[in-house]
């Protein structure tokens, strides 16, 4: 697999360009997509950054096609490219959740279904579509985030199993909190007075969370390893120890106590 040729979408910082810049390092071809990558492309820190913005049909389609012209296939897609959104059910604009689908789930999807068809063809692919820990608990007042990760959770199940008799794997990663730009780009819609107590201690607690994060590093090792794997399970949790061990607890523990729990941690009243 050194010799894989690697795609990264979301690669032009945080969870995106740890692992694209990890796997040049060990060795691989990587090109990393971002839309706001130069249009002619650039080299950095080992990775070909080339313009492909996944909330675009064409965009993504003309991304692919032209990365099989250079290489001749794609052996590997991690898919990276997403946002955070802050905000209350009630008055969050849709057009709002519509943009954080577009990205997170139909970004995702959309590079999917322009790699399959190249993948099928040599029998032969990794696909690595990248959840969170917010895709198996839902987290208040980032809603239609965890919304969109619990889809790509549904999509990946869906998929693993439709191409695995063309040699295609598919796999999730669910990160954690990491210190990353993520909370930086969070997009925030003001709620509405009756939520906005709750929603900004809400907030406080994720950026805390985010900003003591684990080091990106931790993730790209684990995409590394991922790689290398000869037969790579469905789901891998990567980040702190305290999340993972919610995710377990919200499996064992009866849902009032879980909620009662996962409100105090979030400050809600």
């Amino acid at each position: 697999m050194k010799s894989a040729i690697v795609l990264v979408t979301g690669a032009s910082s945080g969870l995106g360009q740890a692992a694209a810049e990890y796997l040049a390092q060990q060795g691989y071809t990587v090109y990393g997509s971002s839309r706001r990558a130069p249009p002619e492309g650039k080299m950095r820190n080992g990775v070909w950054l080339f313009r492909m913005d996944v909330d675009d049909d064409e965009s993504v389609r003309q991304g692919i096609a032209l990365l099989v012209q250079r290489e001749g296939h794609v052996d590997v897609v991690i898919n990276c490219a997403g946002f955070g959104l802050a905000g209350s059910v009630e008055n969050t604009p849709i057009e709002a959740f519509k943009a954080q689908f577009e990205t997170n789930f139909y970004g995702t999807l959309r590079v999917c279904q322009a790699v399959l068809p190249f993948m099928r063809e040599r029998h032969a692919g990794l696909i690595v579509n990248v959840s969170s820990v917010g895709g198996l608990i839902a987290i208040p007042f980032q809603s239609m985030y965890s919304a969109s990760k619990f889809a790509i959770e549904g999509l990946t199940e869906a998929l693993r199993l439709e191409v695995r008799p063309f040699g295609v794997r598919v796999v999730l990663v669910e990160p954690g909190d990491f210190a990353t730009g993520f909370t930086a780009n969070r997009r925030q819609i003001e709620p509405a007075p009756a939520y906005a107590a709750n929603m900004h201690r809400a907030v406080a607690v994720m950026e805390h969370d985010e900003q003591h994060g684990a080091h990106a590093a931790q993730f790209a090792r684990l995409i590394g390893r991922i790689v290398r794997a000869r037969a790579p399970r469905l789901r891998y949790m990567v980040g702190p120890f305290y999340e993972r061990v919610a995710v377990w607890l919200k499996a064992v523990l009866p849902w009032p106590w879980f909620e009662w729990a996962f409100a105090k941690y979030y400050r809600l009243e």
